[in-house]
């Protein structure tokens, strides 16, 4: 029988560094840099990763990863996963703070028989994404999931 390994504790490392006005880089060891700024509603230009934008990146890719990690335990492979998620930004008591995300998963499936496995699974997700257990928002989920069509 197999021993399952404790995973105890992980440290996770990334760097910032100031370029011009109010962007910067954003890097870690061995991985692409990006590019990051204010959000045009705080002087920011447009075409920059904003950290309200990564905040919800974050929680929406935990999503997606906490369910297929969850599927292939149970032997479900999805046909296809897609996902898009927004984040309220609200000024509470004059400090802003994301309050609210909202992930809306569209999960397409083989058949039938998946669509009942599937939900399970995605009722479990929200609990054991790392990233919603992580942050003080509120983290909803509205998935969708459908059988793919068949291929012609």
């Amino acid at each position: 029988m197999a021993t399952k390994t404790a995973y105890k504790s992980f440290r996770y490392k990334a760097n910032t560094a100031w370029s011009s006005a109010r962007r910067g880089t954003l890097s870690a060891s061995g991985k692409a840099n990006i590019n990051v700024g204010s959000p045009p509603e705080f002087k920011g230009e447009p075409d920059i990763w904003a950290p309200e934008e990564l905040l919800v990146g974050s929680v929406n890719t935990c999503m997606m990863l906490t369910f297929l990690t969850l599927a292939q335990a149970k032997g479900l492979t999805p046909v296809r996963y897609e996902s898009e998620a927004e984040g309220l930004l609200e000024d509470i008591e004059g400090k802003y703070s994301i309050t609210e995300v909202m992930v809306r998963p569209r999960v397409s499936l083989k058949d039938n028989a998946e669509l009942e496995r599937a939900r399970e699974i995605m009722e479990s997700v929200e609990a054991q994404c790392f990233i919603s257990n992580s942050i003080k928002s509120k983290v909803s989920l509205a998935a969708e999931l459908v059988v793919a069509p068949s291929p012609k």
